[in-house]
């Protein structure tokens, strides 16, 4: 016989969608457990099949069937590399293998949790409809280092989606690749969407769902392992657009995949991978700069490369790379950087 759990909405709940009335009375880890949950048809309320979209009101009951009812989430201590915060926002340099929020996946251990035990649930922006992803504005993969920003005020993350959507605020990351470049600079504009091969990954298509997607690089130095095989390139590239993978895409796409990726890796050299150590894609957000949204003031971020991917970089003919003149601009920036954590000679 299934278990059934039942309560009744309390009078704090009184009014919210009953996908969120579930998360906010931890029922469910997240808001879209509760969602899946109403659609697999496992949640009545007040007798009768409820849907995700339906207002409850304090008093009504509401029946689960399993999955059983949830502990409420504890939002565990996660060290944050805090590179600038006020009362309205953050930038912080995320760690690898950190998750930006929630999801049916991953349900405790992410930056969203950190968020909340450092900033509190009520001091973070909540735009998006999803409790289970306060202060997130925009996000970066798990394997992806590096600078990002997070909202504390609706404010503050109403604005900050609003200049990304037009292109006002300037991310760049390092990427290796794979592969020697003849130019020193250069434009992937191609739409992606879902792959038709694999719904996990994202893929260059000209279809009607494709979104728009531009990626522009530029070179900074053309090297290659110690043994002299499998050149390599260390680039920059600044993202026009904020596609799902759309670096990792693009590249895969251009034929010169990232170092170190599994995901998007068709012909990707993996002696080259082992050569350099590498247990994820050299990819890290490296530059942020943006106006802040309510004081109007001009913030750029520079951020090192974690100690991975230096070791990674170092393993490289470092020695005999051949710089380009903006890869030297950088190597500048990040050697006068307030957060000096590159361990190489980058």
């Amino acid at each position: 016989m299934a278990h059934v759990s039942t309560f009744t909405i309390p009078e704090s709940s009184g009014g919210e969608r009953l996908d969120s009335a579930l998360f906010a009375c931890g029922a469910f880890p997240t808001r879209s457990a509760a969602a899946k949950a109403i659609e697999q048809g496992l949640v009545q309320m007040n007798g009768k099949p409820a849907l995700k979209r339906t207002v409850v009101h304090e008093g009504d009951v509401i029946e689960i069937s399993e999955p059983r009812i949830a502990s409420a989430p504890i939002h565990q201590e996660i060290p944050l590399d805090i590179r600038y915060e006020d009362e309205h926002l953050l930038v912080l340099s995320k760690q690898v293998g950190l998750v930006c929020h929630r999801d049916d996946k991953y349900t405790e251990n992410t930056l969203s949790d950190a968020l909340i035990r450092h900033c509190g649930i009520d001091h973070l922006c909540n735009l998006q409809g999803d409790d289970d992803r306060p202060g997130i504005v925009h996000r970066l993969d798990k394997n992806t280092s590096g600078l990002m920003m997070a909202a504390k005020t609706d404010e503050a993350g109403e604005a900050l989606m609003a200049a990304m959507q037009s292109h006002a605020i300037d991310r760049r990351y390092l990427a290796l690749v794979h592969g020697g470049f003849t130019s020193d600079s250069g434009i992937i504009d191609a739409p992606i969407s879902r792959s038709l091969q694999d719904r996990k990954k994202m893929a260059v298509r000209d279809c009607p769902q494709s979104r728009e997607a531009t990626t522009s690089f530029k070179v900074l130095a053309r090297l290659s392992s110690m043994s002299g095989e499998y050149p390599y390139s260390l680039i920059e590239c600044r993202l026009h657009t904020g596609r799902t993978h759309q670096i990792r895409v693009h590249l895969e796409f251009a034929k010169h995949p990232l170092v170190g990726e599994t995901h998007y890796a068709s012909g990707s050299p993996k002696r080259a991978e082992a050569q350099l150590g590498l247990k994820r894609q050299f990819l890290h957000s490296f530059f942020l700069r943006f106006t802040h949204p309510v004081t109007g003031e001009e913030l750029v971020f520079w951020d090192n490369l974690p100690d991975d991917l230096a070791e990674a970089l170092g393993r490289a003919d470092m020695a005999n790379a051949n710089f380009t003149a903006r890869g030297i601009e950088v190597r500048e920036e990040l050697g006068r950087a307030p957060h000096p954590a590159i361990r190489g000679e980058l």
